[in-house]
């Protein structure tokens, strides 16, 4: 690790470490290794908390913070035999050094060690309701150190969730963070335009195509440029399929007439991408699929003209809505005789039937990034609602207002299953376009439009 990435953990550590009180105590695991069949686990990756505090990205370790601001590591020991088989390991004798760490310990000896760290301590803060069994282990820690009270031990009597105050920082990214998304955001730009040329060339070369294909070009063209690993587990729909919603890349057969639609995105230096696009399988929209696709977009546009600092979070995604709403009028999925005005289609959300989603979501170490959606300043503020569709009382909050430096998607769709009274000419259509944007004070900032968005663009790219 550079001394430029040290000295970014080591702040963070100090930031957290300033919240948890004088006398507050801190303890952070990293993800277990897991376990995928008989002599094999799955590919490792750290816990997004933990290596946002450390960038240490070895399994089995834990971290440690103190109000007083230090910070302990425990962490696998070198051992020769297990590093030939499973890598180097960093040790405790190079990690403080390495790291900007006060102090660190072979992890065996963490059972031992932690009740001494929580003496004196007024309260254990560790994330909650994220590591199966950690608040047992925290227990246990405590009830040793209660052992001792006779002998002068003074036991914590709070225990509080760390994930709020980590949450809050996470939100905001920094320009280390904003530099390294917009990196993984191009090279999966890369992988949508990859994956569309070989749809079209495949089909003009008469080669049967199906979904695991254009699946296969994204993991190369992510591995190519370095990234670590798939964001998620890629969407790769044609035809009917896109309507399916978590739709995973399978056999399919991807015909030409077909829309494909692939939502996919790589995973760079613990950040996620999220981009989707859909286009036409041989190259070329027919009239009702550009029709669709050109509503979406104008759709998208609208939450994009929204996304800016002092907005709210809801907000792109009711400009979305309003512009879909309209098109679904105009266009004849929805029936004005029956449904009403826009303003009935909004209030009573018929246009649910064919945009079921939210427009967006938080994006960062996770694809779906932590960070609250209610404003903190107004979490107080409660108004009631009876859902038009459920009939379900809904307690509503003011939105997230928008900050400069947080990052999310714009991902409105249209998705279109057969049904009476629906124009047989848009069966089977399903269109999301998907864009990550960090927010800034004159408006959003599109770090994934390296992949073209608009209909001439995707077809002069798809010639190719």
């Amino acid at each position: 690790m550079n001394s430029s990435a040290t000295a970014i953990y080591a702040q963070r550590r100090a930031q957290m470490a300033a919240q948890l009180g004088p006398k507050g105590v801190a303890i952070i695991p990293t993800a277990p290794e897991q376990q995928r069949n008989r002599d094999s686990d799955f590919l490792y990756r750290p816990d997004s908390y933990f290596y946002y505090l450390t960038g240490f990205s070895e399994p089995n370790a834990w971290l440690v913070l103190t109000g007083d601001g230090k910070s302990t590591l425990f962490c696998q020991p070198k051992d020769l035999e297990r590093e030939i088989w499973d890598g180097f390991r960093l040790g405790p004798l190079a990690a403080p050094a390495q790291l900007a760490l006060d102090a660190a310990y072979p992890v065996a000896e963490l059972d031992a060690q932690m009740p001494a760290l929580f003496d004196g301590r007024d309260a254990v803060w560790y994330p909650f309701a994220t590591h199966k069994a950690l608040e047992t282990r925290i227990d246990g820690w405590l009830g040793s150190l209660r052992a001792r009270v006779r002998f002068g031990a003074l036991c914590p009597e709070q225990q509080r969730d760390l994930c709020g105050l980590l949450d809050e920082m996470r939100l905001t990214k920094d320009a280390h963070e904003q530099s390294i998304m917009r990196r993984a955001a191009q090279i999966s730009a890369g992988a949508h335009i990859r994956a569309m040329q070989m749809s079209a060339r495949m089909l003009r070369d008469g080669q049967p195509v199906r979904e695991y294909h254009l699946d296969a070009e994204l993991l190369h063209e992510f591995r190519r440029h370095g990234s670590q690993y798939p964001a998620y587990g890629s969407i790769v729909a044609g035809g009917a399929n896109a309507c399916v919603l978590h739709y995973r890349a399978d056999v399919g057969e991807i015909r030409s007439g077909d829309l494909v639609l692939i939502d996919a995105g790589c995973e760079l230096d613990g950040y996620a991408s999220d981009i989707t696009r859909t286009f036409p399988a041989n190259g070329k929209f027919s009239a009702p699929q550009r029709a669709l696709y050109e509503l979406v977009l104008a759709s998208q546009e609208a939450a994009i003209a929204a996304t800016r600092a002092g907005a709210r979070f809801t907000d792109p995604h009711e400009a979305t809505v309003k512009v879909l709403a309209q098109g679904m009028l105009d266009l004849g999925l929805l029936d004005k005789n029956k449904v009403g005005s826009l303003q009935d289609v909004i209030e009573k959300r018929a246009y649910f039937q064919f945009y079921m989603h939210r427009t967006g979501h938080w994006l960062g170490m996770d694809v779906h990034d932590c960070g609250s959606y209610i404003e903190p300043s107004e979490v107080g503020t409660v108004s009631e609602r009876k859902d038009p569709l459920s009939g379900e009382l809904i307690k509503d909050r003011p939105a997230r207002i928008l900050q400069s430096g947080m990052v999310l998607t714009i991902e409105p769709g249209i998705y279109v299953r057969p049904a009476e009274a629906v124009p047989e000419q848009f069966h089977n259509i399903g269109i999301r376009i998907e864009d990550d944007a960090i927010v800034t004070d004159a408006g959003c900032e599109l770090i994934s439009r390296g992949v073209p968005v608009r209909v001439d663009e995707i077809e002069a790219v798809m010639r190719v």
